[in-house]
């Protein structure tokens, strides 16, 4: 009887419409598999800045601190999917830009920044040198290109530029050398004027850096001898000169989550939205203000995955870096920051004064998920599309999945 049974068993299971083959949450409203064409209306729980995120097709400049901070606040689960959605439109999601770091002048600092082993206000340990030669820089550079690294970087432990007219003549034979190669060039040299900016856009650098840190209110218990306006006004000299800036902040420095919000908020309100946005996990320095206070925890990783998919939804075109503290985190965390939109790395001997992940790790881990490093002076080619459109797409494709299991 039970062989009677089952044409019509069959029959009645083959008449339910079917729209997806996994299961469905509730209040999947942003599914790109759910049942109706359109996407029902933003309910009181999701609100609308992280739709409005999720459909953009170009950057914008206006986002409110409420906006930010309502996206920051998206269970996780839910915003790092987003933010990876979005990544997709704007960028290719294999592509990885492979940056080097070196330090070419160590410690000596004037600067009173409470993370750094570099100032001469505390003792780490750390012995001030002079600035490296320029074939030493050359060659490290080379190096780093041979491994697979399209971005070198230099950082010199200096306040400003003033008076060393030495130094950034050098600093520019540096540029012109990995050019010769290549190669992207990024310098880090402290506060810098206009003229100065103009002379290494000249030179040929790609991009400044010069990080913000953190929010403008936390700012002034981090670092006292450099205010956050004079931060700005480098990164200003800096857009002025034609150069890509480069400027991010650094989470675990005792702050709260509002001010993620608050650096974000920032940096998505300037005249342009930086070319790249490294986000740096705390390496507490012992010797350091930071690194010897023991009420001081490190950030946890949900807060660095929340900061980064927060800065991918609200700066899509931007390159969104895992910097410091990339040791601490684990290949699985690691592959999760990629997916919600980080698209670069510092890899290789070592950043500035702490341990960096090395290009045999990344070597395997690029291979194992299908990650591809980013040839110099790429960028993620912007698709045009907008929500509609992908859940259009996605639904055309379950649908001739399921011709072809038909088909089969």
């Amino acid at each position: 009887m039970s062989l009677t049974l089952l044409p019509r068993r069959v029959a009645l299971l083959s008449s339910i419409p079917r729209i997806r083959q996994f299961s469905t949450v509730v209040d999947d409203a942003f599914s790109p598999v759910s049942s109706s064409g359109v996407p029902p209306p933003p309910t009181a729980r999701q609100g609308t800045a992280l739709r409005d995120a999720v459909n953009a097709k170009a950057p914008r400049f206006d986002w409110s601190k409420e906006e930010i901070r309502e996206i920051y606040n998206t269970p996780l689960m839910e915003l790092a999917f987003q933010s990876g959605t979005l990544h997709r439109r704007f960028h290719s999601p294999s592509a990885v830009q492979m940056c080097t770091l070196m330090n070419i002048k160590t410690g000596g600092c004037s600067e009173d920044c409470s993370y750094c082993a570099q100032s001469s206000r505390y003792d780490t340990g750390l012995k001030a040198t002079k600035m490296s030669p320029v074939d030493d820089v050359l060659s490290a550079a080379r190096i780093a290109k041979s491994n697979g690294s399209t971005r070198f970087c230099m950082g010199a432990a200096w306040r400003d530029m003033r008076g060393r007219k030495t130094s950034l003549k050098n600093v520019r034979a540096m540029v012109e050398g990995i050019r010769a190669m290549d190669m992207e060039v990024c310098v880090t040299l402290g506060m810098i004027d206009q003229t100065q900016a103009d002379e290494l856009k000249d030179a040929g650098l790609t991009a400044y850096n010069h990080n913000l840190d953190t929010s403008r209110e936390h700012y002034p218990s981090v670092i006292t001898t450099r205010t956050y306006d004079e931060r700005l006004q480098t990164l200003d000299h800096v857009r002025k000169a034609g150069l890509n800036v480069c400027s991010g902040g650094i989470l675990g420095l005792g702050e709260k989550p509002e001010d993620h919000v608050g650096l974000i908020y920032t940096m998505a309100n300037l005249p342009a939205h930086p070319e790249s946005f490294p986000v740096n996990a705390l390496v507490p320095i012992k010797g350091t203000p930071l690194g010897d206070d023991p009420t001081k925890k490190r950030i946890t990783f949900d807060a660095i995955l929340r900061t980064i998919a927060t800065a991918r939804l609200v700066m899509p075109a931007t390159i969104v870096r895992i910097a410091a503290g990339r040791t601490t985190m684990s290949e699985a965390e690691q592959i999760l920051c990629f997916s919600a939109g980080a698209n670069a790395v510092f890899t290789g001997e070592k950043m500035l004064t702490t341990e960096a992940v090395g290009w045999s790790e990344d070597k395997v881990m690029f291979e194992k998920y299908g990650l591809t490093p980013m040839k110099p002076f790429e960028r993620g080619a912007f698709r045009g599309s907008s929500w509609e459109s992908l859940k259009e797409g996605v639904m055309g494709g379950q649908e001739a999945s399921e011709s072809a299991v038909a088909a089969a």
